[in-house]
C-alpha cells in the first residue's frame, strides 16, 4: 500500500464482510446483494475486498485478478491492461471486469455506504520468461511460481446499472425470441461457429 501511495487506506472492518465474499451463497441472508423493488430482482455477487479511507471513511471496492501472459512481450499491468481495446473490432476481454466493479460499487451504495468511484484491481501475473520451472528440485512434492503484482486504479461508473436491471426484467418477462448477440459476445460467436459448422 505504501509503494502505491495508498497508506491512507486500510481493510474495511464490517461484521458481514466474510459473508459478502461468499459468492456461492448468493441470495442467502447477510450476503452481498440488494433487492431491486422496481424489477423484483435480487442483485449482487461476491466482493473480493473493500478498503476504507482512514481519513474520510469512504469505501473502495477491490477486485483480485490473476493472469499468466504467455508471451515474450507481456502487456504492462497498468490502467491500459483493463481498458477497452483501441480497435473496436477487437474483443473487449476486460469489459466484464469493469462492469463487475461498477456493479459492486452500485450494490455497496444501495447498502447505505459512501463509496468512491475509484476501485482497485489487484493483479498478479504469473511469470514464465527466464524461469526454470515450478517444481522444487530438492522436494518435487513442492512447487512455486513467481508473480508480478500490480495495483491498478479504475474509475467506475454505475450509472448504467439501474437501466440494465430494467432491460433484464423486460427481456425475461416480455421477449419470446432470443435477441441477437453483440459482435463482441464470445458466446454468440461460439454459437454461430457451431451453427455454421452443422
Amino acid at each position: 500500500m505504501k509503494a502505491a501511495g495508498l497508506e491512507h487506506l486500510r481493510p474495511f472492518s464490517h461484521q458481514n464482510l466474510d459473508k459478502w465474499t461468499e459468492s456461492l451463497h448468493f441470495g442467502a441472508a447477510g450476503r452481498f446483494h440488494v433487492d431491486h423493488p422496481e424489477t423484483n430482482i435480487r442483485f449482487g455477487g461476491g466482493v473480493d475486498d473493500i478498503w476504507e479511507n482512514i481519513d474520510t471513511g469512504v469505501l473502495h471496492i477491490v477486485d483480485y485478478k490473476s493472469t499468466a501472459q504467455i508471451t515474450n512481450s507481456p502487456k504492462p499491468l497498468d490502467q491500459s491492461f483493463i481498458a477497452p481495446p483501441d480497435d473496436p473490432a477487437e474483443p473487449d476481454y476486460k469489459a466484464g471486469f469493469r462492469r463487475q466493479m461498477d456493479m459492486y460499487q452500485w450494490v455497496l451504495r444501495k447498502l447505505g455506504f459512501e463509496v468512491s468511484n475509484t476501485g482497485y484491481f489487484l493483479y498478479v501475473d504469473g511469470q514464465h520468461i527466464g524461469e526454470t520451472g515450478m517444481l522444487d528440485n530438492e522436494d518435487p512434492s513442492q512447487a512455486w511460481m513467481r508473480f508480478n503484482v500490480a495495483l491498478i486504479p479504475y474509475e467506475g461508473d454505475d450509472s448504467w446499472v439501474n437501466e440494465a436491471l430494467h432491460k433484464a426484467k423486460r427481456l425475461i418477462s416480455e421477449v419470446t425470441l432470443c435477441p441477437e448477440h453483440s459482435n463482441q459476445c464470445e458466446y454468440g460467436r461460439y454459437l454461430k461457429q457451431v451453427t455454421d459448422a452443422s
